[in-house]
């Protein structure tokens, strides 16, 4: 599977520590991320990531070109939902109906990513493979 990871500034370091937590499951799939979210899993938790723009810099329209064309098949984004950039939201609201149109599962906090993960451990996103075979 191909798993994104986007992060708000302030949720980063949990999304380090998901990771941490969840390292042996995520080591099985193809992980994808912004650039300063990917560098921190990667460094911290040496994972191999595909690092993408950043996010002012496009790493937002990367993920959901990848997202429009069944390439992603899962979005971890944890969000900040005390930010106060319009900008950054409207990427995120955009990011969520790329899920939304193609059926790509996305999380937006650590209670969700943790019942995601757990179903991706057990098998219940191995539909999303259909997507990979055309």
């Amino acid at each position: 599977m191909n798993i994104a990871f986007l992060a708000h500034d302030k949720k980063k370091e949990l999304m380090v520590q998901f990771c941490t937590a969840y390292k042996s499951i995520l080591a099985k799939h193809k992980l994808y991320a912004t650039a300063t979210t990917g560098r921190l899993i990667a460094d911290n938790i040496g994972l191999p990531v595909t690092l993408l723009l950043s996010h002012k810099q496009g790493g937002h329209q990367q993920i959901n070109a990848r997202i429009a064309y069944n390439e992603i098949d899962l979005v971890l984004l944890f969000n900040d939902p005390n930010t106060a950039d319009a900008v950054e939201d409207s990427q995120m609201m955009d990011t969520i109906r790329h899920c939304d149109r193609q059926n790509v599962p996305i999380v937006t906090n650590l209670a969700s990513a943790e019942i995601a993960i757990m179903g991706l451990q057990r098998g219940d996103l191995d539909w999303r493979e259909m997507f990979h075979k055309h």
